[in-house]
């Protein structure tokens, strides 16, 4: 195996791990707060659960990353071949935003729902509105996941 091939490797695993790390500390933290407002008013646990879940979805788009390079590289389905440490770098630099933006993301996204599942506790026809509070956050999640996109379907 190349090195070009081991540090491509490297990107997309940390495209995976990183985002998958900050999701379970998003959705952790999230969970916490719900289950402390479930304790006083179990009627909330389907709102609650919406908001807490939302910090999770930077695990999934890390994951996809993560597979799509594998796929570009043939390590699915055989077939690999040997890359040079240019390209390995660049595979390595496409999976950065998603990684770095994935793993933030989801940390900065389970403090918002943890606010926003407070604010439902108090008042829980504001639910709606915590959610697109939280929502907003995945925005930059999602810009992180179409820039490592691209810039991996076009190695």
């Amino acid at each position: 195996m190349s090195f070009g091939m081991v540090i491509a490797i490297i990107g997309a695993a940390l495209a995976v791990v990183l985002p998958g790390i900050g999701s379970a500390y998003g959705v952790r933290i999230g969970g916490q707060a719900a289950a402390g407002v479930c304790t006083e008013n179990p009627d909330l646990f389907g709102k609650l659960l919406v908001i807490e879940a939302l910090p999770g979805t930077q695990g999934i788009y890390g994951f996809l990353t993560g597979v799509m390079v594998m796929l570009q590289l043939g390590l699915l389905g055989g077939g690999a071949s040997e890359i040079s440490t240019a390209l390995g770098w660049q595979y390595f630099g496409a999976c950065m935003p998603i990684a770095l933006g994935g793993l933030f993301s989801a940390i900065y996204q389970g403090k918002v729902a943890v606010s926003a599942i407070h604010m439902t506790a108090k008042q829980p026809g504001a639910s709606g509105k915590g959610i697109t509070m939280t929502a907003l956050v995945e925005t930059y999640a999602i810009l992180a996941l179409l820039i490592s996109i691209l810039l991996v379907v076009n190695l």
